[in-house]
């Protein structure tokens, strides 16, 4: 059987991801017309329908389901084979990493890093919102910070701990007693991009969750950290991610901090675990990671 044509296969399956014709068209930076011509195209190859309408969303069949799967997973591993042709032989390695722990602790040994790795490059993306790596074909390797689970074809290596626990400036954490319940007069200061970090703490403390007065939520950790900083209110913070902030006293632990279940882990795909590059990358994480 002859395949299909490549430009119809992108315009389905972009329309499975979104359930919409209108944005697939504006990921694919088309028309609406030119994406209905292109499944009416497709699906003429194969003889039958390939959605059904549910209210305003389009749903891909059974059997279209399963090729939307395949064909996400061939895009994928395009991209991916067309982002190593285009770096072979230039030693780069594109690394994604939440954006607290980016500028807190990586990019203070940054120099250092550099000097252990020699003539690879590494590239440091910085991610407002952590995702799994299966989700970036763009990227080499991520760090996941927290609870993770690596899905099928993923290699995670765990090289730091982590402790994690309330943050606030002295002045602000002068106003609070020994008992945890005194934070309730204080702003809970929140990260969207890791909205659970609160109800952990208070999990793994053994302490009984606490009614702020007030809550105001950040887009991501660096912010919620910066209001924090300035006097706003109280953060929880994973202690990697402030440890300047630490030794310099703009920021103190009022309630000390906790270890977590899971610290740091650099996670890239089974094959390119075995590349020279990620043994480098891998050794040094491992060699600061315990210094941390």
């Amino acid at each position: 059987m002859r395949l299909p044509p490549l430009n119809a296969v992108r315009a389905f399956e972009a329309v499975c991801r979104h359930g919409s014709i209108l944005k697939a068209a504006e990921e694919l930076n088309v028309v609406r017309g030119a994406v209905r011509q292109q499944i009416a195209t497709l699906e003429n190859h194969f003889g039958r329908k390939l959605f059904t309408r549910e209210g305003r969303r389009l749903v891909p069949t059974g059997e279209a389901c399963a090729f939307a799967e395949a064909s996400g997973a061939a895009f994928d591993i395009l991209q991916r084979a067309a982002s190593e042709f285009e770096s072979a032989g230039t030693g780069r390695l594109r690394l994604g990493v939440p954006s607290a722990f980016a500028v807190w602790w990586l990019m203070p040994r940054v120099a250092d890093m550099q000097a252990g790795l020699g003539d690879l490059l590494v590239d440091i993306v910085p991610m407002t919102v952590v995702e799994p790596l299966q989700k970036h074909p763009e990227l080499d390797a991520v760090i996941m910070g927290g609870e993770y689970r690596p899905a099928a074809g993923i290699t995670a290596l765990r090289f730091m701990e982590d402790e994690f626990g309330p943050v606030a400036t002295p002045a602000l954490a002068a106003m609070l007693s020994k008992d945890p319940t005194a934070m309730a007069a204080q702003t809970m200061l929140v990260s969207r991009s890791a909205p659970k970090l609160w109800d952990e703490w208070f999990a793994e403390s053994a302490t009984p969750p606490v009614a702020f007065s007030r809550r105001q939520e950040f887009e991501d950790l660096l912010l919620a950290l910066g209001a924090a900083r300035s006097g706003l209110g109280i953060a929880l913070a994973p202690r990697a991610s402030i440890e300047d902030d630490l030794e310099r006293g703009r920021l103190v632990a009022p309630y000390d901090f906790i270890s977590r279940p899971s610290g740091y882990s650099l996670c890239c795909r089974k094959p390119d675990a075995k590349r020279p590059a990620f043994a480098a990358l891998s050794g040094w994480l491992l060699r600061c990671g315990k210094r941390a």
